[in-house]
């Protein structure tokens, strides 16, 4: 299969790596220099260096020469960018009318709260096959071929098929869902919530601390996936609870480092800068407060994380909070 993918970043190029074992792959980054370099050394030095590309993937800086690569019915394009550049990059492909779309960002957009098919969804319409895939996965793992599975949601039983059947290969499993809102929305809060483990595990509060806020953190993604129209079943599989523990007890997850960084006393702003990748936790904290307030949802752990990062509370008052809060039934 033809596969282009959108965005050469570390996951960008972690999947094309992964992707070409099987298939004909295209990798487009806006950087020409770059691109060019890439081409070159036959390999991304900048976002993941030390894993040599495969003979099926090339690299270019032309975005219609990788629109014409995944064309037509049988051809798959991959937005890899962050949800932040979801929408415009959807924009600039809508011209081309592709045919098959999935992306790999988990989050929710900042400005308008909507997750990535939402989005989706208002600009491309009916025009094209889309969905999002997901689950516990790490770049450099995937690039090193190391196992992992994931899982593809889409409404379009057509385009998971085509998923599965061309990513489905060697060490990747790829599953199937069309519970597109339940996947996406434990793939953006778990982002969050590692963030909380972080720092948790930075201040040494010790394992007990770390497994009670990653059940409470779970908790808190099914009361939003559930009131947004996701099934609590698969907030338990892959892309709830699985991608979950690998983000929160990983030491290759961004958002924990962003945790572990702010226990150390860093400024957002240099933590940012030192992580030199998006951490997406950072972003969709704001969204998912304003939404979880909106629908009347109690996301505790989610509001002290934004709240440490946007309102200037300090680690000792989050903790406070959360331990202040009254008891209750686990489950309801």
């Amino acid at each position: 299969m033809n596969i282009s993918i959108l965005g050469a970043g570390a996951w960008g190029t972690a999947m094309a790596i992964a992707f070409a074992t099987k298939n004909n792959v295209l990798l487009w980054g806006r950087n020409q220099a770059a691109m060019a370099a890439m081409q070159a050394s036959r390999q991304n030095n900048d976002y993941l260096s030390g894993f040599a590309f495969p003979d099926n993937l090339q690299v270019t800086a032309d975005f219609a020469a990788a629109m014409a690569h995944a064309a037509g019915v049988d051809g798959l394009l991959v937005i890899a960018t962050s949800v932040s550049g979801l929408r415009p990059t959807l924009e600039a492909c809508s011209a081309y009318q592709p045919k098959n779309i999935i992306w790999l960002c988990k989050g929710f957009e900042e400005s308008t709260q909507l997750l990535p098919h939402q989005v989706a969804e208002q600009v491309l319409g009916q025009s094209a096959a889309f969905g999002a895939l997901s689950g516990p996965s790490f770049a450099q793992e995937v690039a090193k071929g190391l196992p992992c599975a994931l899982t593809i949601a889409s409404k379009s039983n057509e385009l998971s098929s085509l998923v599965v059947q061309a990513l489905h290969v060697n060490a990747m499993r790829v599953y199937s869902s069309d519970d597109v809102v339940g996947v996406e929305v434990g793939g953006a809060v778990k982002n969050i919530l590692a963030i909380a483990t972080g720092v948790a595990d930075g201040l040494g509060l010790g394992l007990n601390a770390r497994a009670a806020l990653i059940t409470r953190g779970l908790a808190e993604i099914s009361r939003l996936g559930v009131a947004l129209g996701g099934r609590s079943e698969t907030l338990m599989g892959l892309t709830g609870v699985g991608d979950l523990i690998l983000t929160c007890t990983g030491d290759l997850s961004r958002n924990r480092k962003v945790g572990l960084a702010l226990a150390q006393g860093k400024s957002l702003d240099i933590i940012v800068q030192e992580l030199g990748h998006v951490a997406e936790g950072v972003r969709c904290a704001q969204a998912v407060r304003a939404l979880a307030k909106s629908l009347g949802i109690q996301m505790p752990i989610t509001d002290a994380v934004a709240g440490v990062l946007f309102d200037g509370i300090s680690l000792q008052e989050m903790i406070s909070r959360l331990l202040a809060r009254d008891a209750k039934q686990e489950t309801h």
